[in-house]
């Protein structure tokens, strides 16, 4: 049972010959997309499509009828990565060994919908996925297993996402046979140590240039690709939105908040509420992402310009 993109490494991995039987994916309803708002298949619908796997896509997981179609298939265990609805007790107690989850943090860090920009967005210095019994509520069962990787400069929300769903469907291969033969110790979770990892939206890309260079700086790489961290530029400036693709966090001294200090091929430095962001990729709105000096050579900034 998966929906997002994260799913598809797990369903991949699952569906190896030689590995396990796949008897039905589950994902949610085709939804509308773009401009034109044509419906589109989720990311593990197609995955499953390719692998020639039925696909069953309830509206609520919690609807009676989709019991009744899933109970035939007899499934041993069932798999969830990034479904996004929580599963009733019928669902539960359906397997003979349960309902696990794969999750991408070091439970009980981010429990939620996005653990892993979050996870960025504090400053932390590792992550990792968990794979877990699922219960009632949310991201609160046992941990059967986890894996814990670095979170480097470099990383993005997306090359994290990609690198923690390799990882997850790896350590899923190593605990389903473990699970099965019943040699594995689940753990409680210390609900003490839980934190929440809330669902993202457009408008926490926003950049607050009050705030330290770093925080902005892990905002931008925790909103990369989605909702991408933006400012506005000087009132005067007939330009929109300006994405931020990448940036880095200098050390003082700094300028007044929001304030670009300087402005050239390297990039364009502004002042932050401590310290000072230097914007090295950049995008208008319905544009492509350019360089600083790609940007600069057809939108002057100047040193002094207040960005909002």
């Amino acid at each position: 049972m998966g929906t997002g993109e994260l799913a598809c490494a797990s369903l991949k991995a699952l569906a190896q010959p030689g590995e396990f039987d796949v008897v039905a994916v589950v994902t949610q309803p085709d939804r509308p997309k773009g401009r034109a708002l044509k419906l589109q298949p989720s990311p593990v619908k197609e995955a499953a499509l390719q692998l020639g796997l039925p696909v069953l896509q309830p509206a609520r997981a919690r609807d009676p009828a989709f019991l009744e179609q899933l109970r035939p298939f007899r499934p041993d265990v069932i798999v969830v990565a990034a479904y996004g609805q929580l599963l009733p007790a019928a669902i539960l107690n359906l397997p003979p060994l349960g309902c696990l989850n794969v999750h991408a943090s070091l439970l009980p860090k981010y429990r939620g919908a996005a653990p892993i920009q979050w996870a960025i967005l504090n400053d932390e210095s590792e992550t990792g996925v968990t794979i877990m019994k699922i219960a009632p509520t949310l991201d609160t069962g046992d941990i059967l297993a986890r894996r814990i990787t670095e979170i480097t400069p470099q990383d993005t929300a997306a090359t994290l996402h990609d690198r923690l769903a390799g990882m997850g469907a790896q350590l899923l291969l190593a605990t389903l046979p473990k699970c099965a033969m019943g040699i594995l110790t689940a753990h409680p979770q210390v609900e003490a140590e839980a934190t929440y990892a809330r669902k993202i939206t457009k408008e926490d890309g926003r950049l607050d240039w009050t705030q330290p260079a770093r925080s902005l700086w892990n905002r931008v790489r925790a909103f990369t690709p989605w909702p991408g961290a933006f400012t506005f530029p000087p009132a005067e400036s007939k330009l929109g939105m300006i994405k931020i693709r990448r940036a880095s966090p200098q050390e003082p001294p700094s300028g007044a908040p929001g304030v670009v200090l300087q402005a050239g091929k390297p990039g364009i430095e502004v002042g932050c509420g401590q310290g000072s962001l230097r914007i090295e990729v950049l995008q208008l709105e319905g544009g492509r992402a350019m360089t600083a000096a790609e940007f600069l050579a057809g939108h002057p900034l100047r040193p002094g310009d207040k960005l909002a």
